[in-house]
């Protein structure tokens, strides 16, 4: 799922390719794919963390994970919302910025594809969310029924770049502006 989602990500930064120079296209760009990067980063490390515990990487074995671990279940939820573009995460921003100079451009038909797009992604990241927040027992799987939560203080270094990843998807959001100019700053 998460390949398929990452075709679509980056059929958003072709806007910001498309639109060039002329309406900060670029650093549109630039400021997405750095919020990608966190979002997608932050995915992985949670997949990656649940897999380790749990030596399954099936997306159905997430069934109430929420119960046994919500510091990774929100964690991987907030990733998966952000990657969706729901404010006020920082995928929400990057998309927004990203769409307005497509949309200054005149790139219609391509911006209102990507909205389309992304509401229909964010279908299918919520029901995965759904799935993850489930606390039914006949609906949680064997293995988070098993799944053994790390220490709150631990030196895995996944948990650490998937902490790193989470504030990175989330924060940035709220400080769009600075960013937003940095990244034109970068190309000038």
């Amino acid at each position: 799922m998460l390949a398929y989602s990452s075709i679509g990500q980056i059929g958003y930064v072709i806007i910001g390719i498309i639109v060039g120079d002329s309406n900060g296209g670029y650093a549109s760009m630039i400021t997405y794919m750095l919020f990608y990067i966190s979002m997608n980063l932050g995915t992985f490390a949670c997949i990656v963390s649940f897999g380790l515990r749990t030596g399954t990487d099936n997306i159905r074995d997430y069934a109430g994970l929420y119960t046994k671990d919500p510091f990774l279940a929100l964690s991987l939820a907030l990733c998966l919302l952000s990657l969706g573009g729901l404010p006020p995460l920082a995928g929400f921003f990057g998309k927004l910025h990203l769409f307005w100079c497509g949309w200054q451009a005149g790139l219609y038909l391509l911006v209102s594809i990507g909205l389309l797009t992304s509401v229909v992604s964010i279908y299918y990241y919520l029901k995965i969310i759904k799935l993850l927040m489930t606390g039914r027992n006949q609906e949680i799987t064997p293995h988070v029924r098993n799944y053994r939560r790390s220490p709150l203080r631990s030196n895995n270094s996944i948990e650490l770049s998937m902490i790193v990843c989470v504030i990175a998807s989330t924060i940035p959001g709220i400080s769009m502006n600075p960013i937003i100019e940095i990244a034109q700053d970068t190309l000038f």
